[in-house]
């Protein structure tokens, strides 16, 4: 959502500066193209209530309802709250910290990596006031013992999340994905 704001920002700015520069050097040229626009604009809309009713009173409500939805969504979208991206870590002493979701991925993605037969991890770290929920995907050797390898992993990922980072952890999903089977040489 950040993005298109940026963009539509950018957008009306240019438009709103083009119009303003066009204001300034034609005048005149530019009052007179939108009355001319205007009084056509009218005629044809008074053609269209007169010969074609029905379809002009149905447009009317079409576009107000395309409006409403169009413009309710961008709405929800910018005014709904946002999951945090951090999480807040309370020590002993009362202290604070801020720590970023992305940094408790990269976290995790480095302990995990480390162990034995796992090929690669992406974790997706969700904030939840203190606490944390953790998705990770492994790309596991063929031959690993899964239920084996899954409690592994999700003690290591409590370990990191609580001991080390001082986090509540809410819920740890692994899933695994098999790496190819290798031929003997």
């Amino acid at each position: 959502m950040n993005v298109f704001n940026r963009i539509l920002a950018v957008v009306v700015l240019i438009f709103l500066f083009l119009l303003i520069l066009a204001l300034a050097v034609f005048p005149v040229e530019l009052v007179r193209l939108a009355q001319r626009g205007l009084e056509l604009t009218a005629g044809f809309l008074n053609t269209m209530e007169t010969s074609y009713y029905v379809p002009y009173v149905i447009s009317r409500i079409v576009l107000v309802l395309v409006a409403l939805v169009f413009f309710g969504l961008l709405l929800w979208a910018e005014v709904w709250p946002r999951r945090p991206r951090a999480v807040r870590v309370h020590t002993e002493t009362g202290s604070q910290a801020l720590v970023t979701t992305d940094s408790v991925a990269r976290r995790l993605a480095w302990h995990i990596d480390q162990l034995a037969d796992v090929i690669s991890v992406t974790p997706r770290v969700t904030a939840h006031g203190r606490s944390v929920d953790v998705v990770l995907d492994l790309q596991t050797s063929p031959e690993i013992d899964v239920p084996m390898k899954t409690d592994e992993v999700v003690a290591v990922a409590r370990e990191v999340i609580v001991e080390r980072m001082g986090m509540q952890v809410g819920k740890i999903e692994v899933h695994i994905e098999h790496g190819p089977y290798t031929e003997p040489a």
